[in-house]
């Protein structure tokens, strides 16, 4: 098989690898879980994948890798991960290295967001603006089809921006682990809104049966969702008022709570600098899948065809 394109999501605890063909069908996916604290093993996992799923399909395929943090323009290594042992190494050049090709690699975020803007939800926009909301919040931003990084290799960070229009008992905000208070990350990841619902006077459950609790009508989970979505729909204003996206596409474990598609666009209206808004909110149409796509299409086919 020729012509084939592997994307693998380095996740802090699992690493899938996909392959897709020319027309972006997918032909596998395996998924093992990622050793912990361990880079040399992390490196040993990565390549095994690549080896076996070539053997597997008979083929020599471009790579592209989906992780949390960047390479820093400035070094070379890699910034800002959460799998905190990544941070420092060269972790592409060690892979290219190992694999004897060139390797492209972006933040896992950024994947998601270029899934979804190449043959997911969001193809035919001309502006996207890729959210996960999960363990921790980032973003990507893809324009005409091509993935934004900028200079610094941040571009889409949006969960470490103050969170907008805050009011006074948000003030100064919970500590993020970047140094600063009042992040976005601290107020709309899956864990800071467990933090709320069980700060409000509930005991602790996990954000799915919080947002189940409010389509029940419980009036504390009703009160917290409530919070939340006017917390979502400040934050996603101040996105729009900057870039002014087609489609903001809401991935993560909190993207599953349906309300938020239905009623973060009516709260937004009123921040958003504009007499209208046409932004629209949508699922990811591959979900939890999209950050591996991503991955695999940070090559194009013609790339492939003139590799």
């Amino acid at each position: 098989m020729s012509r084939v394109r592997f994307g693998i999501d380095l996740g802090g605890t699992k690493t899938e690898i996909i392959a897709l063909d020319e027309g972006g069908d997918e032909c596998l996916r395996w998924r093992v879980a990622t050793p912990q604290g361990d880079y040399p093993a992390i490196l040993k996992t990565v390549t095994g994948l690549v080896t076996r799923a070539e053997d597997e399909l008979a083929c020599h395929a471009s790579i592209g890798i989906g992780t949390p943090g960047a390479i820093s323009p400035a070094s070379g290594l890699m910034k800002n991960s959460n799998s905190t042992c990544l941070n420092g190494k060269p972790l592409r050049d060690d892979l290219q290295q190992a694999l004897q090709r060139p390797i492209r690699l972006a933040n896992d975020a950024d994947c998601f967001a270029l899934s979804e803007a190449s043959d997911g939800i969001a193809a035919d926009a001309s502006s996207v603006f890729g959210v996960i909301v999960g363990t921790g919040t980032g973003a990507g931003i893809v324009v005409d089809g091509k993935l934004l990084s900028g200079i610094n290799a941040i571009a889409g960070e949006w969960g470490h921006n103050p969170l907008p229009w805050p009011a006074d008992e948000e003030r100064p905000g919970p500590d993020c682990y970047c140094g600063r208070s009042g992040c976005i990350e601290t107020w709309l990841s899956g864990p800071a809104l467990e933090r709320q619902y069980q700060q409000a006077g509930g005991i602790f459950i996990n954000a799915q049966k919080i947002s189940a609790a409010a389509a029940r009508d419980e009036a504390l989970a009703v009160r917290v969702i409530d919070a939340y979505v006017d917390r979502m729909a400040r934050a996603l204003a101040g996105v729009i008022n900057l870039i002014d996206p087609d489609i903001i596409v809401l991935g993560g474990g909190v993207g599953n709570i349906e309300r938020l598609y239905r009623e973060v666009p009516q709260v937004w209206q009123q921040y958003v600098f504009s007499d209208r808004v046409d932004t629209q909110l949508l699922r990811p149409l591959y979900g939890d899948s999209s950050g591996v796509r991503g991955a695999a299409w940070l090559w194009s086919l013609e790339e492939i065809l003139q590799g």
